[in-house]
C-alpha cells in the first residue's frame, strides 16, 4: 500500500490545490518551461514573482512534500525448522496475520547444524525451531545462538523448559513413557523406569537404538538422578531383557507388541496419537490398540520429558522479529494448535490438552533441568557404547 506524507493528507486545503494546479509534476514542469521562457528574454528567475501566480510557486515549492512516500519494507523473519510442514505452517500462519510479518521458512530435517556452520555470521536464519534437548544443545555448543531476555517467555515457559541464560526455549513437551501390552502386561506390573532392570521383564523389552536422541536424553537423565555407575548397572539390566536387538523407530515397538515379539516398550506419547489416528496407514491404529499408556515413576521423580523448542541464532538480521515470534509460539493460541496436531503436550499452563491426550490421564513429570540433563548427554551416549547396548542381550 503506498503511503503519503501527512501533508498529503491533511484536509481540503491540499485537496483544493491539487485540484486547482494538477499533480505536482504538472505543477514543476510548467515552473521549467515558465524559467526557460522567462530566460530567452532575459529575464531573471528572480522576477518570476512577479510575473507567475503565487500559488504556482508555492504548489512548486510544496511538490516534494506532496510527492508520494516510498513504501515500507515488508516485515519478514527467516526460519530453518526440523519440524514438520504440517504441523508448523498453520502456526506460522497465524503469526503472519496477527503481527503482519512474512515468514520465510526452510525445512530440514537433516544436516540444519551443519548448513548454520558453514553459513556462520553469513546465515540468513534468524531463528531454529528443532526437537529434542540434544539438538537444542548442539546449537548452543557450537555457539550458533544468542541469550534472548522476554518476560513474556519467561512468563509462560516454566524455568526447566528453557535455557538458563535464554539461548533456548521448549515450545511443546513429550514424555517418554512405557507401551505395555493389554494382554500380556497386567495393571501395575510395571510402574518405573527401574522395571525395566528386573528380571521379570527378561526377554519381555524392546527399544530402538540406546543412541537415538530421545533415549539419549533419557540415559543422561538417569545419570543426572542416580549418578553414572548406577545407570551403567541399569543400562546393562536393561540391555539384556531386550527380546532382540534394539531397532526401528519409536512406532516399530509398538508393532512389535501388536505381533507378539515383546510385551513392552519405550515411546514419546505423541506417537500413540498419531498410530491411533492414521488414516493412511491404518494397520498402525491397531498396533495402537494392542498397547496401553503407562507413566512411569509416578511415585519418584516423575516421568521423563523432552521438548521441542527454538532459539535466535547469532547471525540473525531480523532479532526483534524472532523475539516476536518465539512468543507467539509459546502463547495461548499456538499453545493450542500443537496440542490439537501433534498430540502433544503444551508448555504453558492452563491450554486445553488434546482429547485423546487428555485421555491418557494426568501424569507428573520430572522437573529437573534440562539444561541438566543436557550436560550428561556425552556420558549416556558413551555409556551405551560401553555397555555394547546395540549389540543387544548378553553382548
Amino acid at each position: 500500500m503506498t503511503t503519503f506524507h501527512p501533508i498529503a493528507s491533511a484536509g481540503p486545503a491540499n485537496a483544493a490545490l491539487r485540484g486547482t494546479l494538477g499533480s505536482p509534476g504538472a505543477v514543476a514542469r510548467r515552473a521549467r518551461r515558465a524559467r526557460r521562457g522567462l530566460a530567452r528574454r532575459g529575464l531573471a528567475w528572480r522576477g518570476l514573482a512577479r510575473l507567475l501566480p503565487a500559488a504556482v510557486l508555492a504548489a512548486t515549492a510544496l511538490a516534494p512534500l506532496l510527492a508520494p512516500a516510498p513504501a515500507r519494507a515488508a516485515e519478514e523473519v527467516n526460519l530453518y525448522s526440523y519440524r514438520q510442514p504440517f504441523l508448523i505452517q498453520p502456526l506460522l500462519d497465524a503469526f503472519t496475520a496477527e503481527t503482519g510479518i512474512k515468514v520465510n521458512i526452510v525445512y530440514a530435517q537433516k544436516g540444519m547444524l551443519e548448513k548454520l556452520k558453514a553459513e556462520g555470521m553469513n546465515s540468513p536464519a534468524d531463528a531454529v525451531l528443532t526437537v529434542d534437548i540434544g539438538r537444542l544443545t548442539d546449537l548452543v555448543d557450537a555457539d550458533l545462538v544468542q541469550p534472548v531476555q522476554s518476560k513474556v517467555l519467561e512468563a509462560n515457559i516454566p524455568a526447566h523448559y528453557r535455557h538458563p541464560d535464554g539461548k533456548w526455549f521448549g515450545l511443546s513437551a513429550r514424555a517418554r513413557i512405557f507401551w505395555a501390552s493389554r494382554d500380556r502386561v497386567k495393571p501395575g506390573e510395571v510402574a518405573s523406569y527401574d522395571d525395566l532392570a528386573k528380571p521379570a521383564m527378561k526377554g519381555r523389552l524392546c527399544l530402538r537404538s540406546g543412541k537415538h536422541a530421545y533415549n539419549v536424553s533419557l540415559i543422561a537423565a538417569r545419570i543426572a538422578h542416580n549418578g553414572i555407575d548406577a545407570t551403567r548397572d541399569w543400562l546393562v539390566k536393561v540391555r539384556d531383557n531386550l527380546a532382540r536387538k534394539p531397532q526401528g523407530n519409536d512406532r516399530a515397538q509398538a508393532k512389535a507388541i501388536y505381533e507378539g515379539v515383546c510385551d513392552l516398550g519405550v515411546a514419546n506419547t505423541y506417537y500413540t496419537g498419531k498410530m491411533a489416528t492414521n488414516e493412511k496407514k491404518t494397520e498402525q491404529q491397531d498396533w495402537a490398540k494392542a498397547v496401553r499408556v503407562v507413566f512411569p515413576d509416578q511415585d519418584g521423580v516423575g516421568t521423563h520429558v523432552n521438548v521441542s523448542g527454538a532459539a535466535v541464532t547469532r547471525a540473525a538480521k531480523h532479532r526483534d522479529n524472532a523475539v516476536r515470534l518465539l512468543e507467539f509460539l509459546s502463547g495461548d493460541a499456538a499453545q493450542k494448535l500443537y496440542a490439537e496436531r501433534n498430540f502433544e503436550y503444551p508448555v504453558k499452563s492452563g491450554v486445553a490438552l488434546h482429547p485423546l491426550v487428555a485421555s491418557w490421564g494426568a501424569f507428573k513429570a520430572d522437573t529437573i533441568s534440562l539444561a541438566e540433563v543436557a550436560k550428561h548427554r556425552a556420558a549416556a551416549s558413551r555409556l551405551v557404547d560401553e555397555v555394547k547396548f546395540n549389540d543387544g542381550p548378553g553382548s
